[in-house]
């Protein structure tokens, strides 16, 4: 019971063990991420289309509670830009008629990515996020950035353009309204982003977007710049969040559903990655990819109770939170804490934030977000990779977020189903002087006999592979002329044997064996074994024509084979006795 509890509870693990060597690291890690979230959150609530507030509101009680459900001891959770746009362009859909609607949906939308990951982690499908393979991950990534970053460029231009995740749409838009640029505006988010870009370079814990915000704040407060035309953020309300609650229409639901789910697949495949490459540079505790559903989906039902939007893990701030010295969740808790702090008593220092100084935190964070390396790397090493990576940025771009995420599913998927329809197979011939066979396309002077096809299969044998099996056997035995008076199968590599693979390959038997041609099998493995024996095929092939290994097969065929030895071997190769 105990047991049960800890996994579900994850914070009765660590807590009640913690040592007080980890304070100081906690500490510092916590407060560093913590003046991180401050301007990330305002930032990337803008960009999902909210008051800035919202983004505080969001790392507060979702960062406690991910802190008692999450198995990672580093994870920093809390709005992320990309989970942001993709809020703004689910909730734009259903066309909002003011701001307290537009909040309504976005509780809604937590909500329901709650409910969705809760669910996959209960019912243990952690596993669903592996159809999104790297290079979709890796293009649809490349291509939100940029859409991301161009959604920005209203506030760092300060000029009007249209709500769209459509880059032809947005780069029309840009070209007609640059005329309009608001230099100073302008300026102050260049600065930002120098600030932002370089200030990093002090130090590795430099507060560089802290820096930025002071920065923006202390000029407009000075020259007195919403004089001149550059927007603010204005007033920020003080206090911790009240509770809120998410809407229950279903008509509502029905329309936030598809982007629900791509938030809940994309936000956990994001949040998971970083978490499983931090966790291998400690090894002092498991990542658990259920229990990891479990406490995103309580950070969501947390945004959703207390005036969030949807949260997930974050790249930068876990990476930030791992080089502070965070050993535990403990550090995600100072860091609310520091949150809390900001609600009760400085949320006035911010009125005289620039929205450009949001625009350039965001800015710089997205740019690190669009891979260079992989597209090319993928060119070099793997094309049908390459051509799926960017299949799903030019959909992504072009076609908008949702589908370019379920574009790239489904291009994964296809990939898979194509690749397990013609598995790897080889001719095989013998190493001269050995017993050893190989692939005869590989090696060169292999002893290729042209009475004996020798054709191991590389995968399963099942309904979706079995024509293209079949065609290479039959051009193969068509190469090798009439001569060929034996057919050895090896099935070392075979793991699986369905009932459309097993008809065919006793219809293969029979039509061989009437056209004079003899068929053996070797190297099976035990479930393949069981799979033959319940289908009739050892009595069908003959319990005499099954070998451990490819060499008893030749000797049996040359009339070389040692009976006894057969014989000895023979329960080995049929698991009949």
């Amino acid at each position: 019971m105990k047991d049960k509890l800890t996994k579900f509870l994850p914070i009765l693990e660590w807590l009640p063990n913690y040592q007080k060597g980890n304070l100081q690291g906690d500490l510092s890690a916590g407060l560093t991420v913590g003046i991180m979230l401050i301007p990330q959150g305002m930032a990337y609530a803008m960009l999902a289309g909210l008051e800035p507030i919202h983004g505080l509101y969001a790392v507060t009680v979702p960062l406690l509670l991910y802190a008692i459900f999450g198995t990672s001891r580093q994870l920093a959770v809390g709005p992320v830009a990309m989970v942001s746009l993709l809020t703004a362009a689910g909730i734009g859909a259903l066309n909002p008629s003011g701001p307290e609607q537009y909040l309504l949906y976005a509780l809604s939308l937590a909500f329901l990515i709650g409910l969705i990951q809760f669910g996959m982690g209960l019912f243990r499908l952690g596993f669903v996020v592996n159809f999104l393979s790297h290079p979709v991950i890796s293009g649809f990534t490349s291509a939100a950035a940029i859409i991301i970053g161009l959604s920005q460029i209203k506030h760092l231009f300060r000029i009007n353009l249209p709500n769209s995740e459509h880059i032809q749409d947005m780069a029309v838009a840009i070209a007609q309204n640059i005329g309009d640029t608001h230099f100073l505006t302008l300026g102050i988010g260049v600065l930002g982003i120098l600030i932002i870009k370089f200030g990093k370079k002090i130090h590795k814990s430099f507060p560089a977007p802290l820096a930025a915000v002071v920065v923006g704040i202390l000029l407009v407060w000075g020259f007195d710049l919403t004089g001149q035309g550059v927007k603010i953020v204005g007033e920020v309300p003080s206090g911790l969040p009240s509770l809120s609650a998410p809407s229950f229409d279903l008509d509502t639901w029905n329309t936030l559903l598809p982007i629900a789910l791509t938030i809940s697949l994309v936000g956990f495949a994001e949040s998971f990655a970083v978490a499983k490459t931090i966790q291998n540079k400690h090894k002092n505790y498991k990542l658990d990819a259920n229990q990891e559903l479990i406490g995103l989906g309580m950070a969501n039902f947390g945004a959703a109770f207390f005036k969030g939007y949807p949260v997930t893990g974050g790249f930068s701030r876990t990476a930030v939170n791992n080089d502070a010295g965070a050993k535990t969740g403990l550090a995600s808790i100072f860091s609310a804490a520091l949150i809390v702090l900001t609600l009760l008593f400085f949320t006035d220092l911010f009125y005289n934030l620039p929205s450009a100084i949001l625009a350039a935190v965001v800015l710089v964070a997205v740019s690190g977000l669009i891979d260079f390396k992989e597209p090319v790397k993928l060119w070099h090493k793997d094309k049908a990779d390459f051509w799926m990576l960017s299949s799903t940025f030019v959909i992504t771009l072009t076609l908008g977020i949702e589908t370019g995420i379920i574009a790239g599913m489904v291009l994964s998927l296809l990939v898979v189903i194509y690749r397990a329809s013609r598995p790897h197979m080889a001719q095989l011939g013998r190493v001269a002087g050995t017993n050893i066979f190989r692939n005869v396309n590989r090696f060169k002077d292999l002893e290729n006999r042209e009475e004996l096809l020798m054709v191991r299969i590389d995968g399963p044998i099942y309904f979706a592979n079995i024509e293209y099996i079949k065609s290479r056997i039959g051009k193969w035995l068509e190469e090798k002329g009439p001569k060929v008076k034996m057919i050895v199968f090896n099935m070392e590599s075979v793991t699986n044997l369905d009932s459309t693979g097993a008809h065919e390959l006793h219809d293969w038997v029979t039509t061989w064996r009437s056209q004079e041609l003899d068929v053996c099998i070797t190297a099976t493995k035990g479930p393949v074994r069981d799979t033959l024996n319940r289908w009739g095929l050892i009595e069908c092939v003959g319990a005499d024509h099954m070998f451990v290994d490819d060499n008893s097969a030749v000797e049996y065929f040359d009339h070389t084979a040692n009976l006894e030895s057969v014989q000895k071997l023979s329960p080995y190769a049929t698991q009949v006795t």
